[in-house]
C-alpha cells in the first residue's frame, strides 16, 4: 500500500531553489554551446575589395552595425539578399557621407561595398540581443599574383647566434659544471658579447675562448625582448674556455615558391622557418633562394610523413632571390631580375577567405621536376582559428599525385592552392595521421605579413 510524502514549506522552498539552480545551469550551458557553435562562423577580421560589391554569406543569426573607425565616414553600403533584387548598383553606392552607421543582419546574405581603402568596425549581437564580437573590416586593393609551385632551396642566416641547448662538461679538475645554467635558455638569441655584435657562431666561440674566464656581458633576445645577462666561462679538460651551450647560426632546406608579384616580390612556404631543436622562429639577418632539383621522393603514409629530396648547389650562379623576411606566415623577399626560373603561369586574382568553398580545387607543385596542377578537395575552411597556418584543410584526390607521394609530404609547403581560377592560399603541413590531407594558409594572411 502506497503512502503520501508531505514536504514542509521550508523543504518545498529548498526543492524549488534546487530546480531553479538546475534551470539556470542548463540555460548557461546552452548559451555556452550556442556561442561555441557560432563563434568561429564569422572571422574577427574581414577583408573586402575596394570598389567592388561583394557578398558576405555567413548564415549566422547575428546582426549589428558597421561604422568607420576614423572620424570621417566614408561610403559603405550593405543590403540583404532579400532586398537585392529591388536595389540597383546605383542604390548601393548612394549611401552618403552623412551616414554614421549601417545595420547588417547575417541571417541573410549581406552585400557590401566600400569605395576607398579604409578600416571599419562591426559590432555584432547574437539573435540581436547577446553581445557576440567586434569585427574589423579592412578595405584592400584587389590583387593579381602569379602562382608558382616551383621547388626552391633555402638558406637563412640568423641575427646573432641561437641557443639550441644548455649542457654541462667536466672542468680542468674533473668536476661537472654548467656555466650557462639559470643564465641562458633554449631559444635565446645572443646578439652581442661585451657590446660587440656576434655575426656567427665561429666569432662567438672565439670570443668566449679569448675571455680567459672573465665574466661576459651577453646581450640576448628572449621572447621578443632584449636584455643583458652575465655569464662566466669555465675551463674544460683541454684548457678551453666554454659556456656549455649548443648554438646555431643558419638553416637550410627546400620548399615551394607560392607566388610572385608583378614587382618580382615573392612569398613562399606559408609558414616560417623554425629551428628544428627549439621550434623558435629563426631570427633572420639574411637569406637566399636557390635553384633546386628534386632528386628523390619518400612517399608518405598514415603516421609517417614523406618528403621531397632536393639537390642544391649553394653558389652565386644558382641564386634566384633574396629572403628579406621570415615570419609566421611564410618567407618573403625579392626575386633576382636576371632570374628566369618561373612557373610560366599568368597572374590570377586572389580569393578572400570568405569566398572559399568546400569542394574541388587544385594545388601546384613540382614533384616531377616541372610545376603541375593536381586535384584536391577543400574539406574544411576555418575562418577563425588561432593557428593561422591551418585555416584550410585539403585532401588530395589526384591519383597521379597519390601514386607519386602518397599525398602531402615535406617539401610541398608553399604549394599554391587554386580554386575557381583564384589563388586561395598555400599548403603548409601534412596531417600526420592521414597523409592524403594537409593544412593550408589563406593567401590574405600571407599578404598581410
Amino acid at each position: 500500500m502506497g503512502r503520501l510524502i508531505y514536504m514542509t514549506k521550508q523543504q518545498e522552498r529548498k526543492y524549488r531553489g534546487f530546480l531553479y539552480l538546475i534551470l539556470i545551469a542548463a540555460v548557461a550551458a546552452l548559451t555556452v554551446l550556442v556561442y561555441l557553435n557560432y563563434w568561429d562562423k564569422i572571422p574577427s577580421t574581414i577583408k573586402i575589395r575596394a570598389g567592388v560589391e561583394q557578398e558576405l554569406d555567413f548564415k549566422v543569426p547575428v546582426s549589428g552595425e558597421i561604422f568607420r573607425v576614423s572620424e570621417d565616414v566614408a561610403q559603405v553600403a550593405s543590403i540583404p539578399e532579400s532586398a537585392a533584387a529591388e536595389a540597383s548598383k546605383e542604390a548601393v553606392e548612394s549611401i552618403s557621407d552623412s551616414v554614421e552607421s549601417i545595420h547588417v543582419d547575417f541571417t541573410h546574405t549581406v552585400k557590401v561595398k566600400a569605395n576607398e581603402l579604409d578600416t571599419y568596425q562591426m559590432n555584432l549581437k547574437l539573435f540581436g540581443i547577446l553581445p557576440y564580437k567586434s569585427v574589423d573590416i579592412e578595405v584592400i586593393q584587389d590583387k593579381m599574383l602569379i602562382p608558382s609551385g616551383i621547388p626552391i632551396g633555402i638558406y637563412v642566416k640568423t641575427n646573432g647566434v641561437l641557443v639550441v641547448g644548455i649542457g654541462e662538461f667536466e672542468d680542468s679538475e674533473g668536476r661537472k659544471v654548467s656555466p650557462s645554467k639559470y643564465v641562458l635558455q633554449k631559444g635565446d638569441y645572443i646578439l652581442k658579447v661585451n657590446g660587440e655584435n656576434m655575426e656567427n657562431k665561429k666569432q662567438f666561440i672565439r670570443t668566449v675562448e679569448e675571455s680567459e674566464g672573465e665574466e661576459l656581458v651577453l646581450t640576448i633576445k628572449r621572447n621578443g625582448e632584449i636584455t643583458d645577462v652575465m655569464a662566466k666561462p669555465e675551463s674544460n679538460q683541454n684548457k678551453e674556455w666554454k659556456l656549455g651551450i649548443w648554438i646555431r647560426d643558419n638553416a637550410q632546406g627546400i620548399g615551394t615558391l607560392t607566388y610572385e608579384d608583378t614587382d618580382r616580390t615573392f612569398g613562399a612556404l606559408g609558414h616560417g622557418i623554425n629551428d628544428v631543436d627549439t621550434s623558435v622562429l629563426m631570427n633572420l639577418e639574411e637569406g637566399t633562394l636557390y635553384k633546386t632539383e628534386i632528386v628523390g621522393i619518400t612517399r608518405g603514409s598514415n603516421g609517417t610523413p614523406g618528403e621531397l629530396t632536393g639537390y642544391i648547389e649553394y653558389d652565386s650562379e644558382n641564386v634566384i632571390g633574396e629572403i628579406t623576411e621570415n615570419t609566421a606566415e611564410g618567407i618573403f623577399g625579392v626575386c633576382d631580375e636576371e632570374d628566369d626560373v618561373t612557373s610560366g603561369y599568368e597572374p590570377i586574382p586572389i580569393s578572400l577567405k570568405q569566398e572559399i568553398e568546400l569542394g574541388p580545387a587544385q594545388i601546384i607543385c613540382s614533384v616531377t621536376g616541372e610545376p603541375e596542377f593536381y586535384d584536391v578537395e577543400v574539406v574544411e575552411v576555418n575562418l577563425e582559428r588561432s593557428n593561422i597556418n591551418r585555416g584550410i584543410v585539403v585532401q588530395v584526390v589526384d591519383e597521379k599525385l597519390l601514386t607519386l607521394t602518397g599525398g602531402i609530404i615535406q617539401g610541398m609547403s608553399g604549394s599554391p592552392i587554386i580554386q575557381n581560377g583564384k589563388l586561395v592560399g598555400a599548403v603548409t603541413h601534412v596531417l600526420v595521421q592521414d597523409s592524403t590531407r594537409g593544412y593550408g594558409i589563406f593567401i590574405e594572411e600571407m599578404l598581410a605579413h
